[in-house]
């Protein structure tokens, strides 16, 4: 994370087209929609049905996404919708797309990820790039909230595989097909002209960029991943261990204690990186060298307050699925047992045999999924199991249309990796999304960058490092250490982003940096030839608020001679790294 003045980014301004000398208005007909649209046989499997096309100019929209331009908080744009089916099936899909007025055009397409169990619904995120930017109903009426999970089953034991693929992959890759060269046609632009795309998306929204450079990668020239749920079985499952830690050890730990248990540990581990200011910018560091027993018999106390019990257990952010409830004062001393507690979740998930099962979040992130409610009739603290693991078990795993396990009487560790096993085997080609062969994006040109919270409580960031070094492994697999690595960062460029939480900072390492302006970085790399040999982020509190900083490129990792915000460098430790590396005995087959 080395401090810097921030990058020049060089100038962004796509090749001026001639069709920047007519106007919205001439373009923003039916007439020409229809005319655009790619003709029938060209896409293979893909019937476009003309008369379902709209097109109607939006004036002075609200912009919700000014990371560009804070000056610019209103557009005007084309909005376009069109409706295809499958050939064959008789289905019916429907995708919007945003196009900017022609003198602002820039020969861009981009694509914007979703979260949860949702694909995004706005279209006008590439507006402030320059670019056309597309959305889909992925059959279900996605455009319209309908989310995913919701459409999973057409009844207990009956998986609507139309709606997974579409979901897993199929959606967005048939929006980018389709929206190139109608990109193309709407401004009169040659048959191959360069139209440079584009994906940007976090949690899901990484997933499903992941999917698209493993599926599509021939089509995009930069993708930008954040925290991707990929591995999705492991992933969903995770969010059941806290709930079986606690059956299994019978301790239900009050919140407060286990906020102090992660609050003492970012004040014990914070100095290891040789700079104090209360970030972990080493979680592995703390994990080396940090023993958590050392808090038991400090004290702590919460004043009451209503509390939410998070779906998907993004970093305090409502979701769907959430619940609030109120919570007493609590104050009293740090348990063994709540120690215990926080240890085997932060151990990660074995099997009986003690085989490593999967990965699990690092020391320090919040323990969100452990969070118990007080159940005022017998004054004690009950368990509570995550909505985000349950409903996936009970809907992905058993085929029930329940949103969430009633409690886990005769479900063992041994369950857990079955459940995950199961969800592996079942949606391997769909909804996992850890293809490690990107061999059709990268031969094309394709440039990523790939970044994850390190304290991540909700998708473990060492879930991105797995896959980056099997990326590494398969690609590169008769390279030395040396040449892959330099292979590989010359197209695939990831990052940790110390003590940040998941797709945003951390209310509990609040100083940490953040990455905000990735996508000019992406424009810049892809459209002049700049590699970035760091990724720009902005520290948001504290001694160092709104200082620049360059995050290290994995593998290196950040390390301060003294307590000196310049006194720094990106290291290579070899017993840090192989705290992030994992192997998974408890299957049989090979886990991305």
């Amino acid at each position: 994370m080395r401090h810097s003045p921030f990058t020049a980014i060089t100038a962004l301004a796509g090749a001026a087209t001639a069709a920047n000398t007519t106007s919205l208005s001439d373009l923003c007909t039916v007439a020409n929609v229809q005319a655009a649209l790619p003709a029938n046989g060209t896409l293979l499997g893909i019937d476009l049905i003309p008369s379902g096309s709209t097109a109607s100019i939006v004036y002075n929209a609200s912009s919700s996404a000014t990371s560009r331009s804070a000056s610019s908080t209103t557009f005007t744009y084309c909005n376009v919708t069109i409706t295809y089916t499958h050939t064959g099936k008789g289905d019916s899909v429907e995708v919007k797309y945003a196009f900017p007025s022609p003198d602002a055009f820039e020969n861009r397409f981009y694509v914007a990820g979703g979260g949860g169990f949702s694909l995004s619904s706005d279209s006008t995120g590439g507006i402030q790039y320059g670019a056309v930017g597309g959305a889909t109903s992925a059959g279900y009426d996605a455009l319209n909230g309908v989310s995913y999970d919701e459409v999973v089953l057409y009844g207990n034991g009956t998986i609507n595989w139309d709606a997974t693929m579409m979901f897993g992959y199929q959606a967005l890759g048939e929006m980018t097909i389709i929206g190139k060269p109608l990109t193309r046609a709407f401004y009169g632009l040659d048959t191959d002209a360069k139209v440079y795309t584009y994906y940007e998306g976090c949690s899901d929204g990484g997933r499903e960029g992941m999917s698209q450079v493993q599926r599509w990668g021939q089509e995009y020239d930069g993708v930008i991943v954040g925290a991707p749920a990929f591995r999705f079985a492991q992933q969903q499952v995770t969010h059941v261990l806290s709930s079986m830690v606690e059956v299994t050890l019978d301790y239900y730990p009050p919140p407060c204690e286990m906020t102090k248990i992660v609050n003492a540990t970012i004040a014990a581990c914070d100095p290891l990186d040789g700079l104090t200011d209360g970030v972990i910018s080493r979680t592995d560091l703390c994990k080396l060298n940090f023993n958590l027993s050392s808090i038991i018999g400090e004290s702590y106390y919460c004043a009451a307050e209503n509390s939410t019990s998070l779906g998907f257990g993004f970093s305090k952010r409502q979701a769907q699925g959430s619940t609030t409830s109120s919570q007493p004062e609590q104050n009293g001393t740090v348990t063994a047992e709540g120690v215990a507690v926080a240890q085997a979740i932060y151990d990660g998930l074995h099997n009986s045999a003690g085989e490593r099962a999967y990965l699990s979040w690092q020391i320090g992130s919040e323990l969100n999924d452990a969070e118990t409610t007080y159940n005022t009739d017998t004054g004690a603290w009950e368990l509570d199991i995550p909505s985000t693991g349950g409903e996936y078990v009970t809907k992905f795993i058993q085929l029930l249309n329940i949103d969430n396990l009633d409690n886990l009487d005769n479900v063992t560790y041994d369950t857990l990796v079955e459940w995950m096993n199961i969800g592996f085997v079942r949606y391997y080609d769909s909804l996992q999304t850890t293809l490690p062969d990107l061999t059709p994006f990268q031969s094309s040109g394709g440039k990523m960058l790939h970044y994850h919270g390190e304290s991540d409580p909700s998708i473990p960031s060492a879930s991105s490092v797995h896959y980056w070094q099997s990326v590494r492994s398969i690609m590169y697999p008769n390279s030395t250490s040396d040449e892959s690595l330099e292979a590989l960062q010359n197209w695939y460029q990831f990052y940790l982003v110390p003590g940040a939480a998941h797709c945003g900072v951390n209310s509990l390492q609040p100083d940490g940096p953040y990455p905000e302006h990735n996508m000019d970085i992406m424009i810049d790399w892809v459209e002049n030839g700049v590699k970035p040999t760091g990724l720009n982020a902005t520290t948001q509190a504290g001694t160092y608020k709104s200082e620049t900083q360059l995050l290290c490129q994995w593998p290196t990792r950040p390390f301060w001679a003294s307590n000196s915000s310049t006194d720094f460098e990106c290291v290579n430790d070899t017993a840090s790294i192989d705290s992030w590396t994992y192997t998974f005995p408890a299957f049989k087959v090979p886990v991305y």
